[in-house]
């Protein structure tokens, strides 16, 4: 063999190998974004999601009164935030007077790839949900006091059947505590651990729904990716899972349409539709920053303990035992 030949074929395998491995790792980074930013893989080569995540935030699913537009400026942040701030601490309807343990300053609105986002929805402009008719009576009738014989009539967060504010959703909302998120990946599956109610929701990669007359809690999420992009479709919803206390009802033949996108190093990009004619108007279309966290997420005894489904209850016999009485005294006693 000649000697130069083959220390020039050496080399030549030697450059070769040195591109396939710098074409794997280009792969398993995945493709730069705007910002130069490239989006970590998992060992089997999909875009990285895992990690421990929070949506704490000021900012909430609507649009509040202070704020006249989606995006504002630092400066007008700052005061919105403190306006806001203001009035949560002294809510007016606080019975209790108890504003240091009952209420939490989550601090500023949400920054998403650097803009400041005075609520999660985008569409309408108006950053409101656009209930329609059937839908605003749905929500009034919800939010009036529940029917208080027995633990059956009560809303499910009460029952620690799903995680109010809907935190777990889907969609998935920022909570008033308790805000933290686990994502964890496989080839065929992506789990999604909420911190409140310790909420597990599995996301099937690939295949169909279950069938329409199989309602789970949560619905039947079905996910697939299109470039960097999680994308995820839910149906089916529990028939009991209207209420999203206390913030929105939404039917459960709604379609809820998620997409998760890594956007920046310790950043993640969460939006969603809702498509659902029994209750709104339109579409409507909303967008929320998740920050990578540090802490892990806590127990969330939710069952054990749940001293406020027996508090209520008594309440409700106290009360009809209170008017008993009244009228057994008869008028005037």
């Amino acid at each position: 063999m000649d000697i130069h030949h083959g220390g020039r074929a050496a080399a030549g395998l030697g450059v070769l190998g040195a591109l396939g491995v710098l074409a794997l790792g280009l792969f398993l980074a995945g493709p730069a974004a705007a910002g130069g930013y490239r989006t970590p893989r998992t060992w089997f080569g999909a875009p990285d999601l895992q990690g421990t995540w929070s949506n704490a935030s000021m900012t909430r699913l609507t649009r509040p009164p202070e704020a006249k537009v989606l995006v504002v400026g630092e400066a007008e942040a700052a005061a919105l935030e403190a306006a806001i701030a203001a009035r949560r601490a002294h809510p007016a309807d606080d019975a209790l007077g108890q504003t240091e343990s009952e209420w939490r300053d989550q601090g500023k609105f949400a920054r998403l790839q650097g803009q400041v986002r005075t609520s999660w929805i985008v569409s309408p402009e108006n950053g409101q949900l656009p209930y329609s008719a059937a839908g605003k009576a749905l929500m009034a009738r919800w939010s009036a006091d529940q029917p208080s014989d027995g633990p059956e009539q009560r809303p499910p967060s009460e029952r620690c059947l799903m995680a109010a504010w809907g935190a777990a959703g889907p969609p998935i909302l920022n909570p008033a505590y308790a805000d933290g998120y686990q994502i964890v990946q496989t080839r065929e599956a992506v789990v999604i651990v909420s911190e409140v109610n310790h909420e597990v929701r599995i996301v099937r990669l690939g295949g169909g729904h279950l069938p329409a007359d199989v309602r789970q809690w949560g619905g039947d999420s079905v996910g697939h990716w299109e470039g960097e992009t999680l994308v995820v479709e839910t149906r089916g919803f529990h028939l009991e899972e209207v209420y999203r206390q206390p913030i929105f009802v939404m039917s459960p033949d709604a379609k809820v349409t998620e997409r998760f996108t890594r956007v920046a190093k310790g950043e993640l990009k969460y939006a969603f539709s809702v498509e659902d004619p029994a209750v709104f108007s339109q579409v409507w279309r909303a967008e929320m920053p998740f920050v990578a966290s540090t802490t892990p997420l806590y127990e969330y005894a939710c069952h054990e303990g749940n001293y406020s489904m027996a508090n209520m209850l008594g309440g409700a016999r106290r009360e009809e035992a209170d008017a008993a009485a009244a009228k057994a005294a008869g008028p005037g006693r």
